[in-house]
């Protein structure tokens, strides 16, 4: 069973998104079947089509930030006294 393969640009085609683009979320992982091919020219992605086929674009911008109630809890900053 032959599973169609993408380079960067034809998924960016695809997604309408930049290569640039694409080749940053392959970095990412966030394509689960891509891998990098080591090449004498340069490296470039290969990109299995069926992850395109349910991805999700991420939200521009940082990643959020953890809610206070996910945070793990701080340490007493309590100072101890030294004894004699």
């Amino acid at each position: 069973m032959s599973t169609e393969t993408l380079t960067t640009g034809e998924a960016a085609a695809r997604l309408g998104e930049s290569d640039r683009l694409v080749r940053l979320w392959c970095k990412q992982g966030r394509f689960p079947g891509a891998k990098l091919v080591e090449h004498p020219r340069g490296d470039y992605w290969t990109i299995p089509a069926r992850d395109l086929k349910d991805f999700v674009k991420p939200k521009p911008g940082p990643a959020p930030k953890p809610k206070a109630a996910e945070k793990a809890p701080r340490k007493s900053r309590k100072k101890t006294e030294a004894k004699p």
